[in-house]
């Protein structure tokens, strides 16, 4: 099974992440955001990971640093339980409806970090959620992951379903991504023979 754990301290936060890539959807996560942990609970289920994630942050100062660092750890973990990366199938994507709005994610794990999100939303908030800081979430995964990630909300209504859309298509796009092909699990997934260096 591969695992990973993480811990990042700094004068703005602190975050612990542990992860298991073939879990059974497990979850126990407190990041002091509520709506945060939601999303990150719909990821560990819809995923197939087992996440334990433990954050604490400047939130009386803003959410950024939290929302950011939390990110950054989550990637830090794949990449560390990915390791070499010899045998995944790299690369995935899901198109999922919530109700009335269509959410689409794609994601290359091919260690070059890129990140294309467009997400809009009406509101600034959506439950305790400062939502133009998801983008900063994304950010700092793919930085730390090495990976290409585009996210993109179709059309909908609700604030709430763009983003619960996008999470779920993360999720199902990761789970792809990291899953080992038979046929090629002795193989690097990349006709260069190598993959970009991460962080």
């Amino acid at each position: 099974m591969r695992t990973a754990t993480n811990n990042r301290e700094t004068k703005e936060t602190r975050v612990q992440i542990c992860l298991g890539i073939e879990g059974q959807g497990r979850y126990n996560i407190s990041t002091g955001i509520r709506f945060l942990d939601h999303m990150l609970e719909l990821f560990a289920k819809h995923g197939g990971f087992d996440l334990d994630i433990r954050a604490e942050g400047d939130l009386e100062v803003d959410q950024h640093h939290t929302v950011e660092d939390v990110g950054i750890v989550l990637g830090q973990c794949f990449s560390q339980a990915l390791g070499d990366r010899i045998g995944i199938n790299r690369a995935g994507y899901f198109v999922l409806p919530m109700d009335e709005s269509l959410a689409v994610v794609a994601v290359d794990l091919g260690g070059r970090p890129a990140l294309v999100y467009h997400a809009p939303t009406r509101f600034r908030l959506v439950g305790d959620l400062q939502t133009e800081l998801l983008e900063d979430f994304f950010d700092g995964f793919v930085a730390h992951c090495g990976a290409n990630l585009h996210a993109r909300v179709m059309y909908g209504r609700s604030n709430h379903h763009k983003i619960e859309a996008i999470f779920k298509c993360f999720a199902r796009a990761m789970s792809y991504a990291c899953s080992v092909d038979e046929r090629l699990k002795d193989q690097l997934p990349s006709t260069k023979g190598l993959l970009e260096k991460t962080l």
